[in-house]
C-alpha cells in the first residue's frame, strides 16, 4: 500500500505545538459547509461500496487515538449512508476469560472481511500497545512481543489480499479537556464517560509515549499509519473519508438501469380496512 500523504506521522517542533493548542472557534468549519462536503464524500463512498461488492475486495480500516479524539463520530459519518452488510463496524468489548486464554489476535481475526466487505475496527489489536500497556493490563514482555510481531502479522494480512488502512486520530490536550467537560455536564453524553476515560485523561504523557513508540515500530511500507487532526471534528471526519477514498483504487461501478415494475392487481382487497381494530402507537407528533 502506498502512502497518500507525504508528511511523516511523527510530528515535532512547530507542528507539534500547533496540535496541542485549542483551535479558535473562528477556524472551525461551519455546519452548512460541512454537510455539503459530507454529502459529496458519502456519495463517493456509496460508489466505492458498489465497486467493492462487484470486485470482491476485502478492506480493513483501523481507527485508533486518544479518548475523545472523535472515533465514534467519524465512523458514524462513514457508515451512515452505506450498507451495514458491506461496511461492518466492529467495536469489541473487553475480552472474556475464554478469550484471554486464546492467541491474542484470535478474536480480531474472526472479524476479518470476506470478499465484498469492509470491516471498520473502532479500536483494534493496537489496544495491546495503547490502553492495555498504559493501564497495566499488559506487561512489558507482552507489549514488546506485540510490537515485534505486529508488522509481520500485518504483512501476512496485506499479502492475503486485504487492503489495510490505519488511521490515528490526534486531538490536542485542551480540546480533549473541553470534550470531557462537555460529557460531564451533558446528560446526552454522560454515557460516553467511563472510569477508564478519567484515568486515561490523567495519563496524557504516558499515552503520548505509547503512541510515539507504536508509530515508530509499526509504521511500515506495507501498512503505514496516517494521522488525522481532529480538534475540528468536522474537518477531521471529511479528511478521514477523503483519505479512505484515495487509499482504495476504484473505478466506476457497473450499474443497471432500475425501473419500478407494475403492481400486481390479482387478489386485490382493501388492506387498510384490514387494520381496523388493531393497536397503533399513540400519534403524538
Amino acid at each position: 500500500m502506498l502512502r497518500t500523504e507525504q508528511r511523516s506521522p511523527h510530528v515535532t517542533g512547530k507542528n507539534q505545538s500547533a496540535m496541542t493548542k485549542k483551535q479558535p472557534t473562528a477556524d472551525k468549519m461551519k455546519r452548512k459547509a460541512y454537510e455539503k462536503e459530507l454529502r459529496k464524500l458519502q456519495t463517493k463512498l456509496c460508489r466505492l461500496q458498489a465497486w467493492i461488492k462487484q470486485k470482491g475486495l476485502k478492506v480493513i480500516i483501523i481507527f485508533e487515538g486518544r479518548d475523545a479524539a472523535g472515533k465514534g463520530g467519524t465512523i458514524k459519518a462513514i457508515a451512515e449512508r452505506v450498507s451495514p452488510r458491506v461496511f461492518r463496524v466492529v467495536a469489541l468489548p473487553s475480552p472474556t476469560e475464554r478469550e484471554k486464554s486464546q492467541m491474542f489476535m484470535q478474536r480480531y481475526i474472526s472479524q476479518f472481511p470476506a470478499g465484498g466487505e469492509v470491516v471498520i475496527f473502532d479500536r483494534s489489536w493496537y489496544n495491546r500497545a495503547g490502553v492495555e500497556y498504559v493501564m497495566g493490563f499488559a506487561n512489558e514482555k507482552e507489549h514488546e512481543r506485540f510490537l515485534d510481531l505486529c508488522p509481520e502479522m500485518e504483512k501476512h494480512i496485506v499479502d492475503g489480499g486485504i487492503t489495510l488502512i490505519k488511521i490515528w486520530l490526534e486531538v490536542g490536550m485542551e480540546e480533549q479537556e473541553r470534550r470531557f467537560l462537555a460529557r460531564i455536564s451533558d446528560p446526552l453524553r454522560q454515557w460516553k464517560l467511563s472510569p477508564m476515560d478519567l484515568e486515561s485523561y490523567k495519563r496524557w504523557y504516558e499515552y503520548s509515549k505509547a503512541r510515539d513508540l507504536t508509530l515508530k515500530r509499526t509504521d511500515t511500507k506495507h501498512a503505514p499509519w496516517h494521522i488525522v487532526r481532529t480538534d475540528d471534528k468536522r474537518k477531521g471526519r471529511l479528511n478521514c473519508i477523503s483519505h479512505i477514498l484515495s487509499s482504495i483504487p476504484h473505478g466506476k461501478p457497473d450499474t443497471a438501469s432500475v425501473k419500478l415494475p407494475k403492481r400486481m392487481v390479482k387478489n386485490r382487497y382493501d388492506d387498510h380496512a384490514a387494520l381496523r381494530g388493531r393497536r397503533f402507537a399513540a400519534e403524538k407528533y
